[in-house]
């Protein structure tokens, strides 16, 4: 708040989001939270969610996909937007991992956009993502294991 002569005044939003942006780009830590944008012209009814490969499988990956939706990477790992809940039922395997509201947390710098698809959904499918996570790293889907009574 500033002081005007009748007292105390509110700050304009326009202001407040212009201090935020002034701010230097060190105020952000590795820790803080990114959240991974769809960009513009795109549209995500399911929501989103993402899963973080190591950006050394990445390009293993995009091939073995039917389709891909956008990718984004930053130092250490590729990030696929894919629908909300796309882990519900399905345990990940090592070393992916999943950022629930694309809010990806620990990553050394702000991922950038490495791949957009035609069209207006971001998403890549979950499924035959999944499978070919889990090829590379010698995982067996989930639903394929034995179960053990």
């Amino acid at each position: 708040m500033s002081t005007a002569p009748g007292g105390p005044r509110a700050l304009s939003l326009e202001t407040l989001v212009r201090l935020r942006r002034g701010r230097p780009s060190g105020s952000r830590t590795p820790d803080t939270p990114r959240r991974l944008s769809v960009p513009e012209g795109m549209m995500a009814p399911l929501g989103c969610d993402a899963v973080g490969t190591p950006t050394r499988l990445g390009p293993l990956l995009m091939p073995r996909m039917p389709r891909v939706g956008c990718v984004y990477a930053d130092e250490a790992h590729w990030w696929w937007i894919i629908p909300s809940d796309s882990d519900h039922a399905l345990r990940w395997p090592a070393p992916t991992r999943y950022a629930t509201g694309a809010l990806v947390a620990g990553s050394p710098g702000v991922p950038g956009l490495i791949h957009q698809p035609a069209g207006i959904l971001p998403y890549t499918p979950p499924i035959p993502l999944y499978l070919a996570v889990c090829r590379l790293t010698g995982t067996a889907p989930a639903w394929s294991r034995p179960v053990s009574a």
